[in-house]
């Protein structure tokens, strides 16, 4: 366990003669009071400490250790106020680090451990410089009740922070809402750095998405310099800032309607010098009153963007066209019938072959390693049944106007 500014925290040690060590030993880790997680130690007058668990050796144990284990022992309790940690400490995952530091606090507090606890702790959480977010599943029995506000800083301890939060369901008021508690600290601003770019955001009114860590890395990628793009659902940034950072988009027009997220993202514009080649449009992206000046149009909305592909189509520049960069969860589409509808031969072929489609497409100046990228995701099951159904349907489209 760490204090504020790295150094380990104090701990209880019982301290005897190197003769007695063992049958103390012995007896500790009989009654589970033995601190396996810091190692014994030598003292300066050549006696050795023990670390136990809690912060103090019940009496009962004492005239225990002195009168049956170890007759004639001197038998007294310290600090030890750097302990190193043992070797097997040191191979403990933060998880396994947590459950040590909680477990010896509790029963510290003369409260019984169970399994029910021990359950009942988080597995993994989400960082965010000195903030932890906890899931919503974890310290749900009553018990940690009457053991706050110590515990949150018991955890924040073990775990090398300052603050806690603890996330809640998502609110479905289409501003995607969090319901996040703080649990320890007075800030709910925090700052997460993501290849290279800084976000900063209310931790109670914004989220923070991982998961879309691979397709943020992948529009970073993209040669986007003198290329105008709308952002229709920019949230706080999170491809807004890699489209401008990294892919040297020339402009992005930035949508977004959650008041919350339209101050994270002012901020994280001038956070990252490009205040000067964004413009916020503040409000429901389907009133948007822009058009004909998009090369790129993004559409980071799940579980589907369908709803802003009419404006994302209006956006766009008329002369050239341009790309849309549509997410959906295409796992959980109803269609996914690996055959599909009709009788066409080239339909067929089409479907069985989509490499013919890519190689229009490298026609067009793609190169041979895209068209290979593009291949292998078109050869997923869920996802041509996905694109062939939006083909079908555009194709209807067409020919009804």
């Amino acid at each position: 366990m760490e204090k504020e500014g790295g150094k380990p925290a104090a701990v209880v040690a019982v301290v005897t003669e190197p003769r007695f060590t063992q049958r103390y030993r012995e007896y500790l880790e009989k009654q589970k009071l033995l601190d396996r997680q810091h190692r014994v130690e030598k003292m300066p007058d050549g006696t050795v400490a023990l670390p136990v668990l809690g912060e103090a050796l019940p009496e009962q144990h004492l005239r225990e250790l002195t009168n049956r284990v170890a007759p004639g022992s001197t038998c007294v309790l310290t600090q030890l106020l750097d302990p190193v940690p043992s070797r097997k400490a040191r191979g403990f995952s933060p998880a396994q680090r947590l459950c040590l530091e909680v477990r010896r606090w509790v029963e510290g507090c003369g409260v019984t451990w169970s399994a029910e606890l021990e359950a009942d702790l988080p597995r993994s959480w989400q960082r965010h410089g000195d903030l932890l977010l906890l899931s919503e599943d974890c310290f749900q029995a009553k018990q940690w009740r009457n053991l706050e506000p110590e515990l949150w800083e018991t955890v924040a301890l073990a775990l090398g922070v300052q603050r806690l939060a603890k996330r809640g369901r998502v609110s479905p008021d289409g501003a995607r809402t969090p319901a996040v508690s703080l649990l320890l600290g007075d800030s709910v601003w925090v700052e997460h750095v993501d290849n290279g770019i800084r976000y900063k955001f209310d931790v109670t009114q914004c989220m923070f998405s991982f998961g879309n860590i691979t397709e943020k890395l992948r529009v970073a990628s993209l040669p986007c310099a003198g290329e105008v793009l709308v952002d229709l659902y920019a949230g706080i940034g999170y491809f807004t800032l890699p489209f401008l950072v990294h892919a040297g988009a020339a402009f992005v027009h930035a949508c977004e309607w959650n008041p919350h997220a339209v101050v994270a993202l002012r901020n994280n514009l001038e956070l990252n010098g490009v205040v000067d080649r964004c413009q916020i449009h503040f409000g429901d992206n389907r009133k948007l009153k822009l058009s004909n000046v998009a090369d790129r149009v993004n559409l980071g909305l799940i579980p589907s963007s369908e709803e802003g592909w009419p404006i994302a189509c209006q956006v766009l520049r008329r002369d050239a066209g341009g790309i849309l960069h549509i997410h959906q969860n295409v796992e959980s589409f109803p269609g996914k019938t690996l055959q599909p509808p009709g009788n066409s031969d080239t339909e067929k072929e089409h479907w069985l072959s989509p490499q013919l489609i890519i190689t229009n497409q490298l026609e067009n100046g793609a190169t041979s390693d895209s068209g290979r990228k593009m291949l292998s995701a078109a050869t997923k099951p869920a996802w041509q049944s996905y694109a062939y159904s939006q083909f079908q349907n555009s194709n209807k489209s067409n020919r009804t106007l």
